[in-house]
């Protein structure tokens, strides 16, 4: 007998090993990257669009060399980053509800937790990936120059910046039927993005525009992020992280309350 040592009869019985936290967590993350690199359908769009509008508008199309590529090189980014929170959430919770998958990964031994952990870190990779993508085309061909802790500190803030973007992808894909999480999801992002000055400076919008893009999350996001090279608009950094962790709870919550009102239907 192994004295001091507490050995879970069940398991002991069928001579079967307790599974490993940290392993679900790696596998279930593992398994949804590759399964969405495997689809061109999220892949292509989600690194591509935030790319080509920057090549445009940004380098091709510039109107002001010395400052744009470097503005829009970080706007393009946070409209970037938020893609792949709204969308691995948004649409493929809806999707995996629709078809059934999501109800059985809830009756499976998996922990909720590793569910959620996983498509943030499916987020987390496909930002890193759409930020080194901006970051290295801006230096070569927008010939954008940064100090080295200007572009980790960018690239820092933009990850944790799209953490609130994947608690509202969570609510509307437990909110949204599957047939229409995804046309749902893209006329928020897309004119959201807009309107928070991600496609154009903030200032090129009218004074009620500009007004109203303090109400937005990607807006806060955005001048977060252009602090750093200062040129954001001056408001104060405690401000942007306020209304940033604001929707963050809130929609956190809205997530939680779809989740209990769909168990008990």
């Amino acid at each position: 007998m192994n004295k001091g040592k507490v050995i879970d009869p069940v398991f002991d019985k069928l001579n079967l090993v307790k599974p490993n936290l940290i392993n679900i967590y790696y596998m279930e993350a593992k398994t949804e990257t590759i399964r969405l690199f495997r689809t061109p359908g999220f892949c292509i769009p989600t690194l591509l669009f935030p790319i080509m509008f920057y090549v445009f508008f940004g380098i091709l199309f510039s109107m002001n060399k010395a400052t744009m590529p470097t503005y829009l090189m970080i706007t393009y980014a946070t409209f970037g980053v938020i893609g792949p929170a709204l969308f691995s959430f948004g649409v493929g919770i809806a999707i995996e509800r629709g078809q059934g998958w999501f109800d059985l990964k809830e009756v499976s031994p998996m922990p909720a937790s590793a569910y959620i952990i996983s498509r943030i870190v499916l987020s987390i990779i496909f930002s890193l990936l759409i930020i080194m993508l901006l970051f290295s085309i801006a230096a070569i061909f927008g010939d954008v120059r940064l100090f080295h802790s200007q572009w980790i500190l960018l690239a820092i803030i933009l990850i944790l910046g799209s953490l609130p973007f994947c608690a509202v992808g969570m609510t509307l894909g437990l909110f949204l039927k599957s047939s229409s999480a995804p046309a749902t999801i893209n006329l928020i992002y897309l004119p959201m993005g807009f309107l928070s000055g991600l496609w154009l400076p903030i200032n090129f919008l009218p004074d009620f525009m500009q007004s109203f893009a303090n109400l937005l999350p990607p807006y806060h996001l955005a001048q977060l992020s252009l602090k750093v090279v200062e040129m954001d608009i001056g408001a104060p950094i405690i401000l942007h992280i306020g209304v940033l962790l604001l929707y963050t709870l809130f929609f956190m919550f809205l997530a939680m309350k779809a989740y209990n009102k769909k168990d008990k239907q």
